[in-house]
């Protein structure tokens, strides 16, 4: 019951679309007629400024991190027990009940389910990742996916794999689906080039 229990709430927690209300309310503006159409950080960004799409983000972090958290903190959720709880915030950013299944692409909210699963560390090394990706590959969808690759090796690395490679192989499978329109392309690597 508790496992059920705690997935509903991660669900609901990742539903909160922070950037639709926030837009609407700080910025009078619709974020998904900005950018790629997605409710999200960068959306914000486009539509209104850099410190509102970050408040936005780390608010879309914090929808992750926290039912992560209190699933193992409130309810002492572990191991294989504990998978659904980040899948379901994953789920519900990208495929939220208060809009119609209309979501973003879940790249905040899974920073915040790693730093519950498996600490600050992991938030850093994927962050890292994904900047070097941003700057290395030509298409977003394709620099997300190879950063999340590198996600993997580094939580077989550190022996961080057991249960989470269940959330791994979910919250790979949302974001790729949301990202499908970029992976359809074929990416090309950018080299900085000798001076």
């Amino acid at each position: 019951m508790n496992v059920i229990l705690w997935t509903l709430i991660a669900y609901l927690c990742g539903s909160l679309p922070f950037s639709v209300w926030l837009g609407r309310l700080l910025l009078e503006k619709e974020i998904r007629q900005f950018g790629d159409g997605n409710p999200g950080g960068t959306n914000v960004i486009r539509a209104g400024g850099r410190t509102l799409g970050l408040v936005v983000i780390v608010l879309d972090g914090l929808k992750g991190w926290l039912p992560v958290l209190a699933a193992q903190e409130i309810a002492g959720l572990q191991g294989w027990a504990l998978a659904a709880v980040p899948l379901a915030a994953v789920a519900g950013h990208a495929f939220p009940i208060f809009l119609r299944l209309q979501g973003g692409k879940a790249v905040a909210v899974t920073f915040g389910i790693w730093a519950g699963l498996t600490g600050w560390s992991t938030l850093f090394v994927l962050g890292t990742l994904l900047l070097l990706a941003y700057y290395t590959v030509s298409i977003d969808g394709w620099a997300v996916i190879f950063a999340f690759i590198g996600l993997l090796v580094f939580l077989a690395v550190t022996g961080s794999t057991g249960a989470n490679l269940l959330a791994w192989l979910g919250n790979g499978l949302i974001v790729a689906w949301k990202h499908r329109l970029d992976l359809a392309e074929r990416p090309e690597i950018r080299l900085p080039l000798p001076r």
